[in-house]
């Protein structure tokens, strides 16, 4: 008898969140640059704080070879490479408190220029959130008129959004 086919479990649970649906490559590619527990990576701002953040940028931990402490690597500009060297031990502190014991032994500091080479330039903050484009007058019509019906104001908005965005994407897809 033949075995019935599975479908990916992400389907039969409907929504899911984009970090559970990225989550085996995001561990994935940060398991290339040694780190093995990727919220490192995601929160570093919370690590470390915001002012350093902005400044450093955690590149890739490599593991000695008896296994004894690693070495944290971050990226930074020149004229603040002074200002983090005088940190480093409380860096370090606030790094392995996350992962719950002393994995990082030493930081090193990777210099780079602020502007110049495409994959020499420091980019810390992040990019400033796009401007919604705002919606078709036709459409946002249509959405309001497809919630009029329900009296509570949240509910009434949330199916307005939700109205939007179906009748945006179904207006994307007739386009050629």
């Amino acid at each position: 008898m033949a075995e019935p086919t599975k479908h990916p479990s992400r389907r039969l649970r409907g929504f899911e969140q984009t970090g559970g649906l990225l989550g085996r490559q995001i561990r994935k590619a940060g398991e290339t640059r040694g780190f093995a527990v990727a919220k490192v990576l995601t929160h570093w701002a919370e690590i470390v704080g915001e002012p350093i953040a902005r400044i450093a940028h955690p590149v890739k931990i490599s593991y000695g070879q008896g296994g004894l402490g690693a070495t944290l690597t971050l990226l930074t500009t020149g004229p603040n490479a002074p200002m983090l060297e005088m940190q480093k031990e409380a860096l370090r502190e606030k790094v392995n408190a996350c992962y719950g014991y002393n994995a990082v032994s030493r930081i090193r500091l990777t210099q780079t220029a602020p502007t110049g080479f495409a994959e020499g330039q420091a980019a810390f903050a992040p990019a400033p959130p796009a401007e919604p484009t705002p919606p078709d007058p036709a459409i946002a019509r249509r959405a309001a008129e497809t919630a009029a019906g329900i009296s509570d104001a949240g509910l009434r908005e949330a199916l307005e959004t939700l109205a939007r965005n179906v009748l945006t994407r179904a207006e994307k897809k007739e386009r050629p």
